[in-house]
């Protein structure tokens, strides 16, 4: 079945992205679920790709489930969203040929919601 992105959906995650405080990281998945379309990872990235910068929305703060910055982006690197969450105070390892977060130290809990 394919999901239909609407607009709706598109700004949702914009505004639970908005919600991650400074220090602190979610998943694809993460934001999926918070929107109530938790089989809907790929449509936060697809989402999250279309942001024009500049911007104001924090979308650096989003990875994969590894912990892994994972963004596909021609306009941004990998590295590039690495040095953004070290300047936020994030913990940011190159290993294997990727940058990994330690999901139990940074990630962003629901309770943290308020």
């Amino acid at each position: 079945m394919i999901k239909i992105i609407t607009l709706n959906f598109f700004d949702e995650v914009i505004k639970t992205v908005k919600k991650i405080p400074q220090g602190k990281v979610a998943t694809y998945g993460q934001v999926a679920s918070l929107v109530s379309a938790p089989r809907a990872a790929r449509q936060v990235g697809w989402v999250l790709s279309r942001i024009k910068s500049p911007t104001d929305i924090p979308w650096q703060r989003v990875i994969n489930s590894k912990g892994m910055v994972s963004i596909e982006s021609m306009a941004v690197s990998k590295r590039e969203q690495a040095k953004r969450l070290q300047a936020e105070g994030v913990e940011v390892v190159f290993r294997d040929g990727n940058w990994f977060i330690d999901l139990d130290k940074y990630q962003w809990r629901h309770s943290e919601l308020t």
